[in-house]
């Protein structure tokens, strides 16, 4: 069985899924590759309470980290990707290619690029502190915007993020 909910953040909605017992999906409102709302699944948001109030303290700025049950379906490679993703710190950035070196091959950064875009649970595991060479803000199934604004937020850029203020994305430029 899938669960899910659909939580409101300033950056939109985020839809996130669990198997009962893990968080098994975050994607935001439009995400590229993202999953539709299927009828066989339920709308449980009690599964949700630990998430919901995770994810609006990091939006308040309260929370660096996340303390959730997660569990991934994907390739050897990409799960081992999805790791790395994990040890990128709050307000810290890395590169494809750099990620790829941490992963032993230095050439297979346009491979560790799709591993994370293909990452189910974003936000909780990092994938929009992920640049491009030189620091280019490059990608996000979220939408580069929303890239922009969670940099933001972690950088302490929480203008924003004012309390109880929707973000309007067209004027994330």
């Amino acid at each position: 069985m899938v669960y899910y909910e659909l939580i409101p953040s300033p950056i939109g909605q985020l839809l996130v899924t669990s198997d009962g017992e893990s968080l098994t999906g975050l994607y935001l409102e439009n995400h590229q590759g993202g999953p539709s709302i299927s009828p066989e699944w339920k709308c449980d948001p009690a599964k949700f309470s630990a998430a919901r109030e995770q994810l609006d303290g990091y939006f308040a700025g309260r929370r660096k980290e996340f303390d959730l049950p997660i569990s991934v379906t994907g390739t050897k490679f990409q799960k081992a990707v999805w790791k790395e993703l994990l040890t990128i710190p709050y307000g810290g950035t890395e590169t494809y290619g750099g990620l790829a070196r941490r992963l032993g091959d230095p050439k297979a950064s346009r491979a560790v690029g799709t591993a994370v875009g293909r990452n189910p649970i974003s936000i909780i595991v990092p994938c929009h502190r992920v640049l491009g060479t030189g620091g280019a803000i490059t990608g996000y199934a979220g939408g580069v915007d929303r890239k922009r604004a969670l940099l933001d937020l972690e950088s302490g850029s929480r203008s924003m993020f004012e309390e109880g203020k929707e973000v309007a994305l067209g004027s994330l430029q």
